[in-house]
């Protein structure tokens, strides 16, 4: 059998600059080892296991949950990021379960309703400690799980609970939080989940926009990327159906990326002079990153997604919609706390008002935000 021992052996495998699991600064509670699982691995079944990550089944991505089961969530987004993220990090040596699990977590904060809600619950909370959703991950794992008898939260590692925090996107600015050292790079394993995140979001955004018909094919001919991919694929494959045919672009497309990060990133790790993980943090830049001949290729594309998709009227609407059903409940409990679950009262006795309808609000799924509209504002919705 393969013991916790064996896995530290198999980890010198891994390039000298990976996260070992021998290298972790541990948990804030002290637990004892798995006899046969990593400290990572460990904290992978925790988060899979937990309400909030199932929870991401049913929030939104770009379309709101109702509008069709063929759209994607933040659940098949997070798992398209890890199966991106894992690539890269196989082929670069790094630790691949630590990288899974900061993929499997980095968006357990999100909101109901995408940046939308997040942006109504920002607003709200300007006077009353802010919110963003990476705090709010963190927040989860760390206090508002409830699955362990002996500490609150899922007691994550120290570095799974790092790449919550200083996840970092054009959507996902991180904000210092103790006790966590902001300045410098985060370790290369973080930097796997950002770019994975990015080119998931990217291409996944563009096959959801296309399948709702906001997108057209014709008007996608302006962006190189797009292009020429298409291009390569009606050759190789003259009579291929029109699903069939999107779906292999932008898988193309996904492929190239991936290729291009791994072939930029080595070059950088050559340039730094990566020696050790700890050297990561010494460098003011990111390493992991796509080149500058992807990156001016990839910035029409979003540009292109950011005036076709997300600003396009009806996610605008959607949008909209969403700010004033979470601007909406959040006044509802703040006037009539008694309106909320016994547990939830539970928690007004010591945390602050504000802080713990966040925390109830934060965690709906768009369906049971949709529900509790209704109960409140629709006369005859059954209570």
């Amino acid at each position: 059998m393969l013991k916790r021992q064996d896995l530290k052996k198999t980890e010198e495998l891994l390039a000298p600059y990976a996260q070992k699991s021998k290298m972790t600064r541990g948990r804030v509670y002290k637990e004892e080892e798995h006899p046969y699982r990593s400290c990572y691995q460990r904290d992978k079944d925790r988060i899979i296991y937990s309400t909030a990550f199932r929870r991401l089944e049913y929030k939104t991505q770009v379309f709101v949950n109702h509008e069709g089961d063929y759209y994607r969530t933040r659940l098949t987004h997070t798992l398209e990021v890890s199966q991106i993220a894992r690539s890269i990090a196989r082929a670069l040596r790094l630790n691949e379960d630590l990288v899974e699990a900061i993929s499997l977590a980095h968006d357990l904060g999100h909101t109901p309703f995408g940046h939308s809600g997040e942006d109504a619950l920002r607003e709200i909370m300007r006077d009353h400690g802010g919110f963003d959703h990476n705090a709010q991950g963190l927040r989860v794992v760390d206090y508002l799980e409830e699955r362990y008898p002996d500490f609150p939260g899922l007691n994550l590692t120290y570095e799974t609970r790092e790449g919550i925090i200083k996840h970092s996107t054009p959507f996902d600015r991180p904000r210092p939080v103790i006790p966590f050292e902001m300045k410098g790079s985060p370790i290369l394993e973080i930097q796997v989940v950002d770019i994975a995140d990015e080119i998931a979001y990217d291409n996944h955004d563009l096959d959801d926009g296309i399948t709702s018909g906001l997108i057209k094919e014709e008007d996608l001919k302006k962006v190189k990327l797009w292009r020429d991919h298409d291009a390569v694929i009606r050759k190789r494959y003259p009579r291929i159906k029109d699903e069939v045919r999107k779906f292999q672009v932008i898988k193309s497309i996904i492929n190239e990326q991936v290729t291009d990060v791994l072939g930029q990133t080595e070059t950088n790790i050559r340039r730094f002079k990566i020696q050790k993980a700890q050297d990561v943090a010494k460098i003011p830049e990111r390493i992991v990153t796509s080149s500058k001949n992807m990156r001016s290729l990839r910035m029409p594309m979003r540009e292109f997604l950011m005036a076709k998709l997300y600003q396009h009227y009806r996610v605008v609407r959607m949008s909209n919609k969403a700010r004033r059903f979470i601007e909406s409940l959040f006044k509802n409990y703040l006037d009539n706390s008694e309106q909320l679950p016994p547990t939830t009262q539970e928690r007004l006795k010591k945390d602050d008002r504000y802080l713990v309808i966040c925390d109830y609000i934060a965690g709906m799924t768009d369906r049971y935000a949709l529900d509790e509209y209704k109960k409140f504002f629709e006369p005859y919705e059954r209570v």
